[in-house]
C-alpha cells in the first residue's frame, strides 16, 4: 500500500504508483510521476515535469527536476526521465533538459548517484552507472552503461564517455573517454584501460587480450592520427566486439577530441 507521511506535500496532478512510500517533509510536485515501489526519505523535493520509475529510492535533502542551472532556460516545459531500481542519495540534484538541448534529461536504470552528485539539463546516462560522492556532470554529457565516476570528479559539458570507462577521483574530463578507459588527472589523461572492469563482467580473455593491442596501436602509435588508426583497426579487426565498441565510438563523430595518455595532447 501506498504510504504518504502526514507531513509530506503531494500536490493535486501528482501520479503516485502503488507501494510508494513518502517520508515526513518531502515534497511532490504537481506534474510527477512515481512509479510503483519508489521510496521518498524525509525532506526529498521531486518537482518539474518528473517521472521516476520503479523501485528507485532517493534519500534525504535530494532535489530532483528543479529548473535547470542554464541562463538560457526561460519557463519552457521540458522533462526528467529516471528509469528503475536507481539509488539517489542525499544531497543529490538533478535537472531537467533546456530547449536547446533536446528537452529532456535521461537516467538509465539500476544506477548508483552517491552524496552530493549532480546530473546537469540535458545529460543521458546509461544503465549501471555509478557515481561517487560529489561527482558532478555538467549540461549535455552522455554517460554510457556501466560508467564509474570517483569521488569529486567532474565532467565538462558536451562531453561522452563510453561504456565500462572509469574516471578516478578528483579528475576533470575535459574531452571524450573511450569505451573501457581509465583516466586520471587533475586534466584527465587516459592511464590505459579498465582492466578490472572487464575481467569483473567476464569478458573472455582473447577479446581483452585484442582491446589491449588495439590501445597500444591507437595511443602508442605516432603515425597518422588517432581517427586514421580507428578507421585502419575498424576495418582489420572487425571480427572483435571490444574493438569495435571503441572504434565505433572514436568514428561515430567527427571533429572530437579524445582524452588521451599524454595530458598535452
Amino acid at each position: 500500500m501506498t504510504d504518504i507521511h502526514p507531513t509530506a506535500i503531494v500536490e493535486d496532478g501528482a501520479e503516485i504508483g502503488e507501494d510508494v512510500r513518502i517520508g515526513p517533509y518531502s515534497t511532490v510536485g504537481s506534474n510527477v510521476k512515481l512509479a510503483e515501489g519508489v521510496t521518498l526519505e524525509s525532506h526529498v523535493v521531486v518537482t518539474g515535469h518528473t517521472s521516476v520509475g520503479p523501485n528507485s529510492h532517493i534519500f534525504p535533502f535530494a532535489s530532483i527536476g528543479h529548473k535547470p542551472q542554464d541562463l538560457k532556460f526561460s519557463g519552457e516545459i521540458t522533462h526528467l526521465e529516471i528509469g528503475a531500481n536507481n539509488q539517489i542519495r542525499e544531497h543529490a540534484t538533478m535537472s531537467p533538459g533546456t530547449e536547446g538541448g533536446g528537452g529532456v534529461t535521461r537516467v538509465g536504470n539500476n544506477c548508483l548517484f552517491m552524496m552530493g552528485t549532480h546530473v546537469g539539463h540535458d545529460c543521458i546516462v546509461g544503465d549501471y552507472a555509478i557515481l561517487a560522492n560529489n561527482a558532478t556532470l555538467a549540461g549535455h554529457v552522455e554517460l554510457a552503461d556501466h560508467v564509474i565516476l570517483g569521488g569529486l570528479s567532474a565532467v565538462r559539458q558536451w562531453s561522452r564517455i563510453g561504456t565500462g570507462a572509469i574516471v578516478g577521483g578528483m579528475t576533470g574530463v575535459e574531452f571524450d573517454v573511450i569505451p573501457f578507459g581509465s583516466v586520471i588527472g587533475d586534466r584527465a589523461r587516459l592511464a590505459g584501460l579498465n582492466l578490472i572492469g572487464l575481467k569483473r563482467k567476464g569478458f573472455p580473455r582473447e577479446q581483452i587480450h585484442a582491446l589491449r593491442a588495439a590501445y597500444r596501436e591507437l595511443f602508442e602509435s605516432e603515425e597518422g592520427t588517432l581517427r586514421g588508426r580507428a578507421e585502419g583497426l575498424a576495418a582489420g579487426q572487425p571480427d572483435q566486439p571490444l574493438v569495435k565498441v571503441v572504434t565505433d565510438f572514436i568514428l561515430e563523430k567527427e571533429d572530437r577530441r579524445f582524452c588521451t595518455p599524454r595530458s598535452d595532447d
